[in-house]
């Protein structure tokens, strides 16, 4: 027979799930006493103890409980044929920790409010509109693009390392959150993944921890694209959990930091998206828009592009299913692919400030 204290655990599964499916009909009780109030509070105790350490102990910890976890299943083979409820029992017991855990540290805030809600933003917007932000963006970036590459066929080449971007991504939020003060963050824990050569397979920049609350960057990626990476896993730790709410947030951290490589990187960034849904509107439209921007931009994106085609293999659409299937079980309907509202967020937020 199963013990009382492993059964309970494994059953609390059961409320703990309906629980969730509950409270995701009231994003706002999330949004004020998770996302808000208790959230805020656990994030930075986390950081305050582990942001300190100088590798991921959310990696180490991933991997004690993965070896944990191959020896359990060794030791206790046997009993899945002798007694199997209570094996069954101790798995979802463990299983059962592990979710609740898991909503508690970091995975409520699927349910919050949309970020525009937040923001004071509009969800929609029109082809003249995304027009409009998509030649602001190509202005802005061309002109980065230029100051920082000798010619505009180069692609800009950054004179810093990626621990340099590590140290400095906070600046970015510090001037962000004068106008937006839920987005401070005053204390960092980014640090490269242990893990980044799996993650480069698997076809990812980078993740949070929600367990450790660490971000952790894919150290393998071009630095290009490593300051809208550390940017973007700091906005999930932020609680913004959504990827493209995270994409916006990034975005903006790296737009408003005073260095112009980390500037060049949020614009560009921003300017992709746009370019993608232009091109799903008016193909004929998206080609004599991208004429207009610096052969040396494209060589920026080939490098990224380069770089991810070099590390293709059969493995990597499997991972991004999956993942995809876990953001649409975690209230993120488009899964992995949800580009036209982190669009929508571009295109109402500039064309309020005119960048």
């Amino acid at each position: 027979m199963p013990k009382r204290k492993s059964l309970i655990l494994a059953l609390l599964i059961i409320p703990t799930f309906l629980f969730i499916k509950l409270i995701s009909y009231f994003p706002e009780t999330v949004e004020t006493y998770y996302s808000n109030g208790i959230y805020p509070i656990t994030s930075k105790l986390l950081h305050f103890n582990l942001g300190w350490i100088p590798f991921s102990f959310g990696d180490v910890f991933y991997t004690v409980i993965s070896l944990y976890a191959i020896y359990w299943v060794i030791k206790n083979i046997k009993r899945i044929y002798k007694d199997t409820l209570s094996w069954f029992v101790d798995v979802f017991s463990a299983i059962s920790l592990l979710y609740l855990a898991f909503h508690v540290l970091w995975g409520f805030n699927y349910y919050r409010k949309p970020l525009h809600e937040n923001l004071n933003l509009n969800a929609d917007y029109t082809t003249e509109q995304l027009i409009e932000v998509t030649k602001m963006l190509i202005l802005e970036s061309n002109s980065l693009h230029t100051k920082l590459s000798k010619n505009d066929t180069l692609k800009v080449n950054f004179p810093f390392n990626k621990t340099f971007v590590i140290n400095n991504t906070h600046i970015g939020y510090d001037k962000l959150k004068t106008t937006y003060p839920h987005l401070d963050y005053s204390v960092s824990s980014i640090k490269n993944s242990l893990f980044s050569y799996p993650l480069t397979k698997m076809g990812f920049s980078g993740y949070l921890n929600p367990f450790t609350n660490e971000a952790q960057p894919n150290g393998l990626i071009p630095i290009y694209k490593y300051p809208t990476t550390c940017a973007h896993e700091v906005a999930h730790q932020l609680g913004y959990a959504a990827e493209n709410e995270a994409n916006f947030i990034g975005c903006l951290a790296s737009i408003n930091h005073p260095n112009n490589y980390f500037n060049y990187s949020g614009y560009t960034f921003a300017l992709r998206h746009c370019l993608a849904e232009i091109y799903k509107r008016n193909p004929d439209l998206y080609m004599e828009i991208a004429c207009t921007i610096n052969p040396g931009i494209y060589a920026n994106y080939r490098e990224v592009s380069d770089f991810w085609d070099s590390h293709k293999n059969s493995s990597e659409p499997v991972f991004k299913e999956t993942y995809s299937t876990f953001l649409k079980a975690n209230n993120q309907s488009k899964g992995i692919e949800s580009y036209s509202y982190v669009v929508a967020l571009y295109v109402n937020y500039f064309i309020e400030r005119k960048i």
